[in-house]
């Protein structure tokens, strides 16, 4: 069972903006690789949207690239991620979860609730 809680999702308009937020105790100092996905209604496959390595190093998905920030904080163990100029094809069902695929960092490779981002006029 997924033990990340994702957050801070909501409404907004086209080219507003969101900051979605991941607790994930201990991802820090565990070393553990975090990465973003999202799903789209009616889409059965997640994507991939960004992704942030242990000595942090972020990569993004083209479709977000420029727009999404991913960022964390080590202290308290939380994962972010900066949505601006936000489209509505960006509508979707966004979860976070451990890209490493051991030890610790098992608890959060599961997939949790995810937390719903609407982008709409």
């Amino acid at each position: 069972q997924a033990q990340q809680v994702e957050s801070g999702g909501g409404s907004v308009q086209p080219g507003g903006s969101l900051r979605l937020s991941c607790a994930a105790p201990g991802f820090a100092s565990n070393n553990c690789e975090m990465a973003w996905y999202r799903q789209s209604a009616g889409q059965q496959q997640r994507e991939w949207v960004s992704s942030i390595r242990p000595g942090g190093r972020t990569t993004y998905a083209d479709s977000v690239k420029g727009r999404f920030t991913m960022t964390r904080d080590t202290l308290n163990d939380m994962v972010y991620l900066q949505m601006d100029s936000l489209k509505p094809e960006d509508t979707a069902l966004y979860f976070c979860k451990s890209a490493t695929i051991s030890g610790f960092c098992l608890r959060y490779y599961d997939w949790g609730q995810g937390t719903q981002v609407t982008v709409s006029s």
